[in-house]
C-alpha cells in the first residue's frame, strides 16, 4: 500500500513541474520583464566605397628616335638628358648625291622654263601647234615634281625632335651607318603624364572620363590627383579587369615615369545612403534581416545590403530614414519580446 502511495506522489509531482514548464512559454515571454537593447537612428548620409589598385605613371608622349633611309651620320646633336624644343636637328646623314640631284634639277627646270615661254610666243602666232606646246608644259611640271621629290628625300636625312619633351641616351656615333631599324634615342613629353591602372570589372560602369583619382608614388611623401581621360573599350578576359588611364597635370619631383603608384578610388558614390551598424544584421540562410523598433512593438524586416566598411552597411531595401533598428540584445529577442531601449544612437 505504501508503495502505491510513494507512486502516486510521484505522478503528481512530474504533473505539477510539467505544467509549470507549459506556463513558461510564449505567454511567459509576454509576461516578463522588457529585455534591454540600444537602437541605431537611421539617417541618409553621403558614403562611397574606397578600392585602392596598383598603377603606373606614364609620360604622356613617348617615342624612339629613327632614321627613316639608310645614311651615314656626318652631323650629331643629342643632349642626352636634356629637353629640347620642337623641331630640334638631332642627326644630319650624308646627303651629298641628293643635293647634286636636285642642283641638277633646278638648271633642267629654268632651261624648261625658258623653252616653254618661247613656244607659248610661237603658239600665238601660230607657229607651233597646241600639242607641241603641251609637251613642253608638261616638261616643266615634271621637273618640278622630281625637285619636291628630291627635296622630301633631302628632309629624310634630317632626324629631327617631333615634339619638345625630354632625351633619354644616345644610342649612336657621329661616322655611324643608321637603317631605319636602328634605334637613335628616346623622347618623352614630361610636363604632363598619364596614370594606368586597372580595376575590377565589377566596377566597370563607375569610372568614366572626367572623374578623379587620387594616387600615391612607391615611397612617395604626398597625395596626387589625376582626371580620367578613357578607359579600355572592353574587359580583359584572362584577368577581369578593366584598364584606366588617367592624366596627371602636376609637376611634381616625386612623379617620375616607370614609377609604381597606388591608386585611390571612391567608388559608387550616393548622397542618401541608409547605414546602420553591422551588428545589427541578422544572416539567415535565405536573405538578411533587422529588428525594428516602433515603440509599443518590435518588427523583423528583410533587408538587402550594399557598400560596406569596417563599422557600418549600407542597407538598399528594406529600411527607410527615421526608423530606429536594434543593434544589441539580438539574441535574447523573439517576435513575441518587448524592449526597453536604454539610448539611440546616430552615426558618428
Amino acid at each position: 500500500m505504501g508503495r502505491y502511495l510513494l507512486m502516486a506522489c510521484g505522478i503528481g509531482s512530474l504533473l505539477f513541474f510539467s505544467c509549470s514548464a507549459k506556463k513558461d512559454g510564449p505567454a511567459a515571454a509576454r509576461t516578463r520583464g522588457p529585455v534591454q537593447a540600444d537602437g541605431f537612428l537611421v539617417q541618409p548620409r553621403s558614403v562611397s566605397e574606397t578600392v585602392e589598385v596598383s598603377g603606373t605613371l606614364l609620360p604622356e608622349e613617348e617615342t624612339d628616335i629613327r632614321a627613316e633611309v639608310s645614311g651615314r651620320v656626318v652631323q650629331l646633336d643629342i643632349p642626352e638628358g636634356s629637353v629640347v624644343p620642337k623641331g630640334k636637328l638631332l642627326v644630319k646623314l650624308f646627303d651629298g648625291d641628293l643635293q647634286a640631284q636636285l642642283r641638277k634639277l633646278e638648271v633642267q627646270l629654268q632651261i624648261a622654263q625658258k623653252s616653254e615661254e618661247r613656244q607659248a610666243e610661237l603658239l600665238k602666232i601660230n607657229g607651233i601647234s597646241q600639242q607641241d606646246y603641251d609637251l613642253a608644259q608638261l616638261n616643266v611640271e615634271n621637273l618640278k615634281a622630281d625637285i619636291e621629290a628630291t627635296r622630301i628625300a633631302i628632309a629624310k636625312t634630317e632626324i629631327r625632335a617631333p615634339y619638345r619633351g625630354k632625351l633619354g641616351l644616345r644610342r649612336i656615333s657621329l661616322g655611324s651607318y643608321l637603317s631605319p631599324n636602328d634605334i637613335v634615342t628616346s623622347i618623352r613629353q614630361v610636363e604632363r603624364l598619364k596614370l594606368e591602372f586597372a580595376i575590377p570589372e565589377k566596377y566597370a560602369r563607375s569610372v568614366g572620363p572626367g572623374d578623379k583619382v587620387r594616387f600615391r608614388v612607391d615611397g612617395g611623401q604626398q597625395w596626387h590627383e589625376a582626371t580620367v581621360m578613357a578607359t579600355e573599350n572592353s574587359v580583359d578576359e584572362a584577368t577581369r579587369t578593366l584598364t584606366v588611364r588617367a592624366l596627371v597635370r602636376e609637376g611634381h619631383r616625386e612623379l617620375v615615369p616607370g614609377v609604381f603608384a597606388k591608386v585611390n578610388l571612391q567608388l559608387g558614390k550616393t548622397d542618401n545612403a541608409l547605414m546602420i551598424p553591422t551588428q545589427a544584421v541578422i544572416p539567415q540562410a535565405r536573405g538578411k534581416q533587422v529588428i525594428i523598433y516602433t515603440g509599443d512593438s518590435i518588427q523583423f524586416r528583410e533587408v538587402e545590403t550594399g557598400i560596406r566598411d569596417s563599422a557600418y552597411v549600407q542597407i538598399t531595401h528594406g529600411l527607410q530614414a527615421g526608423d530606429t533598428v536594434i543593434i544589441s540584445g539580438l539574441m535574447a529577442i523573439r517576435p513575441a519580446s518587448r524592449v526597453r531601449l536604454d539610448k539611440i544612437l546616430t552615426y558618428q
